[in-house]
């Protein structure tokens, strides 16, 4: 076979496994998926009417991330929510990672970086937080986004690789499930510190406020996941 035409197949084929990724993320974030029901893969590739590697690549992705299990001869379920010792573990990780991303982002700014920075507040103002009048996706995705961006600027692939693999924010919004979002003005805010920081240039600043907005998020994700439960 030439060489391009596999690369095109391997390329198509991951075009369908982000596709399908991101579908069965936004399923979880809105609790149309619910903690251990199963995932068949027979029946996902029928109703997204495509073949099973992309929808396995998508899964074994999602078991990384924490948000899938797998059992040996039982196959893929959704995870269980988490319970308060793995917010706690979670969350701590995020502390020791989040604040250095944006110490390093901030001291290395641009001010493209602080534009998209300001647009993902402004898309977290404007997004729905209620499941009635809509789905959440778009605010988790503006507030994932701002995180994203800290830790995509913070100039070491390692930092990064490390905070894509927690997976961070969507255990946290799969405790607002059907429920809607319950502490998006606390988030615009802190974001809105943190981003004032990185309009000053203060490094120093960029790493406390992103502290103490850890520290908020762990104290509001323990007393949601005690509601859930």
């Amino acid at each position: 076979m030439p060489i391009g035409s596999s690369i095109r197949s391997v390329a198509s084929r991951q075009v369908l496994a982000d596709h399908v990724y991101d579908e069965l993320m936004v399923a979880l974030i809105d609790g149309r998926l619910e903690a251990d029901e199963p995932l068949n893969i027979d029946a996902l590739a029928r109703g997204m009417e495509i073949s099973q590697t992309p929808i396995r690549e998508a899964l074994a992705r999602l078991e990384a991330t924490g948000l899938v299990v797998r059992a040996a001869l039982k196959g893929y379920r959704v995870a269980p929510l988490f319970t308060v010792d793995e917010v706690t573990e979670l969350m701590d990780a995020r502390h020791l990672l989040e604040p250095e991303n944006a110490y390093r982002a901030c001291a290395r700014t641009s001010t493209n970086l602080v534009g998209e920075l300001a647009r993902s507040i402004d898309d977290l103002r404007h997004s729905p937080t209620d499941p009635t009048t809509g789905t959440i996706r778009p605010y988790w995705e503006a507030d994932e986004r701002f995180h994203r961006l800290i830790a995509e600027n913070a100039g070491n692939r390692f930092l990064l690789a490390a905070y894509t693999a927690l997976g961070g924010h969507v255990q946290r919004f799969r405790l607002f499930g059907g429920l809607g979002v319950s502490d998006a003005d606390h988030a615009i805010a802190e974001h809105t510190t943190i981003l004032e920081a990185f309009q000053a240039g203060d490094a120093d600043a960029a790493r406390h406020q992103m502290e103490l907005h850890i520290e908020s998020v762990k104290r509001r994700a323990i007393a949601d996941q005690a509601h859930h439960h």
